[in-house]
């Protein structure tokens, strides 16, 4: 009996959309599985429907407009779809990023090979010329899934997974109905959160090293103040995960400890762009733990005004 994959794509103005359907049509489908790819464009605007209708296409493209500017939206709509169509797996990845033919094929062996419900791979940042050394050197952009001990076990495994490069059973999982959370659409960690719950209803999680995606980085995220606010909204994010109200009182004292090393060390490092931004980001992501664990709010950083009007630019462009 023949499987169904169903790729989840969420794009708001993004031309770059268009490449990454090319690459998903090239992909080759795992033997016994047969794959579609579903579209939600987050524009109030149809401004993505021509770049997808006419993209090349390999495998079946569905096309469906969910517009609000928020992320959560569109995620939400391509899992509906899937649902209808009872999809037996969904795979996620960005409007930004490419992948290899094999990309399924890599995580749908890990799925077999460990019995696991969802499967990460990396994604990794294809920087520009003019990338500041540090942020190139120190490779802020990529994401490396890497395990974790669950915060109420000592058990080695992933506590979470994130959208740019996931595959997940689908149909008929405890999880099947789960959606994400509409407050966390505009400022990111959506996803973390998302797979946080999953976590918590049982999913078991692996990682493939060998099904990469590839991200060129926008200009605009070529800024310590963007990837500031970004490492801030990741440590909010993660907090999502705690399992009640003593295990965030532990993170928070873990945070506050943190914090305190890494402005030390931030003060010494002074001297050298390289491990003063280093210290600087690390100990924003434990103050956004910080922030979450006393339920502050998480900052925009997706659908601001500066990210309109650089994705307004690729647009015209």
């Amino acid at each position: 009996m023949t499987e169904r994959i169903s790729i989840l794509l969420c794009t708001y103005r993004r031309r770059s959309v268009v490449e990454t359907l090319e690459s998903l049509a090239a992909l080759r489908a795992p033997t016994g599985y047969t794959i579609d790819i579903i579209v939600a464009d987050n524009d109030e605007a149809l401004s993505s429907e021509h770049w997808v209708r006419g993209a090349t296409a390999s495998w079946p493209v569905s096309y469906i407009h969910a517009p609000a500017r928020n992320i959560s939206v569109a995620r939400n709509a391509c899992l509906a779809l899937a649902r209808n169509r009872q999809s037996d797996w969904v795979a996620f990845v960005d409007d930004d990023e490419v992948v290899p033919a094999d990309w399924i094929e890599q995580l749908m062996r890990r799925a077999v090979d460990t019995g696991a419900d969802v499967i990460s791979g990396p994604a990794i940042a294809c920087y520009p010329a003019d990338a500041p050394d540090w942020m190139v050197d120190q490779d802020w952009h990529s994401n490396w899934p890497e395990l974790r001990g669950p915060m109420q076990t000592e058990t080695k495994q992933p506590q979470t997974a994130h959208s740019c490069n996931a595959l997940m059973r689908f149909a008929g999982q405890l999880w099947e109905g789960q959606v994400f959370d509409l407050d966390r659409g505009t400022s990111g960690g959506e996803d973390t959160a998302y797979f946080f719950a999953l976590s918590h209803m049982g999913a078991r999680f692996a990682i493939s090293a060998e099904a990469p995606v590839f991200e060129d980085v926008a200009p605009e995220r070529l800024r310590l103040g963007w990837l500031a606010k970004r490492r801030f909204r990741m440590g909010q994010s993660y907090v999502s995960g705690a399992p009640g109200s003593l295990a965030r009182i532990r993170l928070a004292g873990a945070a506050m400890a943190k914090v305190a090393y890494c402005a030390g060390a931030g003060l010494i490092a002074l001297p050298s762009e390289q491990r003063r931004n280093f210290w600087l980001l690390r100990g924003l992501l434990h103050l956004g733990v910080l922030a979450g664990c006393c339920a502050l709010p998480q900052p925009k950083i997706y659908g601001d005004r500066a990210d309109r009007e650089a994705a307004s630019k690729r647009v015209r462009g």
